[in-house]
């Protein structure tokens, strides 16, 4: 066996969360977005769709909460429903945020989600956990702390 197939069989399957944020309820991508993951083989662990508090906006986003941009990300994510998914697969958390793409949308390449559907820096349509540490946060942020 190659060295290549070895680290594919190998691959740690993760649990990531993705955000859908208003532009994307309101443009209608859900389930566009959605597809695209599954269509990739990650499987839907978990699904909420709600309108976040501030609070939980400030809780959600807290890791950049001294951060000039903190006030504008929880505008915004406060601004509308927002579509939640918890995505199950192989190197979950660095495929799905290669999927997405980079968040200034008009630097995302063609053929991720912000370089093909994101109109900006603020509204560039989805979040995607960075790291296993910022998953944990983010689910009990979005989901409740009741979570597992």
């Amino acid at each position: 066996m190659g060295e290549e197939a070895h680290q594919e069989m190998s691959s740690p399957v993760e649990e990531t969360l993705i955000v859908v944020k208003p532009d994307g309820v309101r443009r209608m991508l859900v389930g566009e977005i959605l597809g695209r993951f599954e269509r990739k083989g990650f499987s839907v662990k978990d699904v909420k769709m709600l309108t976040m508090s501030k609070p939980q906006a400030e809780e959600f986003y807290s890791v950049h909460k001294e951060k000039p941009f903190f006030g504008e990300l929880v505008g915004f994510i406060t601004s509308g429903p927002v579509f939640g998914a918890v995505l199950s697969g192989r190197d979950a958390v660095a495929t799905v945020r290669r999927m997405v793409g980079a968040t200034k949308s008009w630097e995302a390449a063609a053929g991720t989600i912000r370089g093909d559907f994101g109109l900006g820096y603020t509204d560039n349509l989805i979040h995607a956990s960075d790291s296993a540490e910022s998953f944990s946060h983010e689910r009990a942020a979005f989901f409740g702390k009741s979570r597992g």
